[in-house]
């Protein structure tokens, strides 16, 4: 099954100006507006589209998307030693992996949706 496309949306002029400046990557958010239909990844990307089916196939409680999301957002240990040394995970270095992931999710959420939605209707 391929991934339906979405379409990426970048800010005109990158409201992180200070980050770019010091040579940082952008400020990960990775936030979803199911109402809206869009997931910010990050102070420069947003992704757009994607359709109210995706948002109402849950995994246990929660939804396929926001999953993938909290997955992937950046933690800090508590333990200050633990943090000093092992704490390498940066957003950045996974963004496309992430956004090739949300597309490949989106889709099999929707496709599920619809196969349900095709079995309720055909009934037994």
């Amino acid at each position: 099954m391929k991934p339906s496309r979405r379409s990426r949306w970048r800010a005109p002029t990158p409201p992180d100006e200070k980050a770019r400046a010091a040579g940082l990557p952008p400020k990960a958010i990775l936030r979803a507006d199911p109402a809206a239909g869009c997931i910010t990844l990050d102070t420069e990307t947003t992704l757009r589209g994607i359709p109210p089916e995706a948002w109402t196939y849950k995994l246990g409680n929660r939804c396929a998307l926001d999953w993938v999301l909290d997955q992937y957002k950046e933690k800090k240990p508590k333990d200050p030693t633990i943090r000093e040394k092992f704490d390498t995970y940066r957003f950045a270095d996974y963004k496309e992996k992430v956004i090739d992931l949300l597309a490949r999710v989106t889709t099999v959420s929707v496709e599920t949706v619809r196969i349900v939605a095709a079995m309720k209707a055909a009934g037994r």
